[in-house]
């Protein structure tokens, strides 16, 4: 089984991260490989940013189906290019938002986000309500962190998330806490053991999942709106896109 993490930023130390914090938790045997677009924001903090590299990533679904692939993970937390991209592959398609939101339900009655910036929360917030968990979350918090601190200065970004972690713990009466960017990937067990609360990280729940979905030969349905898109032509610089 071979697992495709794509980094919809272009950000290739936070892409290596991506791809050690899937590999740590894949079965034997499962091919777990990291990409990242040629082109588009270094990090992903708004609704333009997604809107651009939503097209890199719906290019590395096309790369991975000429590789044989068997499933992929979109690794950030607005899930950019979610469903387009399902449009493009019959094998599996997780988002890491959508992915952390499962679980977490499965674990407790309640959880909290903790995100990044204060603007990206309405994006989480907006992605919630989409997938129908706006219920279960308490509250999306932010640690108004610039995703490329998670890069330049760690230290200090683990200690302010910890310690949003801990007001969420503590103020909002959840039982657990979904980690709301893909440039946390490598934090939750620090956070776990700071926190005392069940965190959950989306590229690491997306990679269970998709590993579970390809063992139980689940694939995207090519019935209904997931289907194949329709062969046209493209025209200026989107032209490579045509069929």
């Amino acid at each position: 089984m071979h697992i495709r993490l794509i980094n919809p930023n272009t950000t290739a130390s936070m892409t290596e991260k991506i791809g050690a914090a899937g590999l740590k938790v894949a079965a034997a045997g499962t091919v777990v490989s990291a990409t990242n677009p040629d082109a588009g924001p270094v990090s992903i903090e708004s609704h333009f940013d997604e809107a651009i590299s939503a097209v890199g990533v719906l290019e590395e679904i096309r790369r991975g189906e000429q590789e044989g692939v068997d499933a992929y993970v979109i690794a950030c937390f607005g899930d950019p290019g979610l469903l387009a991209a399902r449009e493009l592959t019959a094998a599996p398609v997780i988002g890491i938002a959508e992915a952390a939101f499962h679980l977490a339900t499965l674990i407790s009655t309640r959880f909290s986000v903790v995100t990044t910036l204060g603007r990206t929360c309405i994006i989480a917030e907006h992605l919630l309500q989409s997938y129908g968990f706006a219920h279960h979350c308490r509250k999306v918090r932010a640690a108004e962190i610039p995703v490329l601190d998670l890069e330049d200065d760690g230290a200090c970004a683990l200690g302010r998330i910890v310690d949003e972690c801990r007001r969420a713990r503590d103020e909002d009466g959840v039982g657990s806490i979904v980690l709301g960017c893909g440039g946390m990937a490598d934090l939750t067990d620090e956070i776990r053991e700071a926190v005392g609360l069940p965190i959950i990280e989306g590229v690491t729940a997306a990679v269970k999942l998709a590993e579970s979905l390809v063992s139980l030969r689940l694939g995207t349905s090519k019935h209904g709106d997931l289907a194949f898109p329709r062969p046209k032509p493209f025209t200026g610089r989107f032209a490579y896109l045509g069929n």
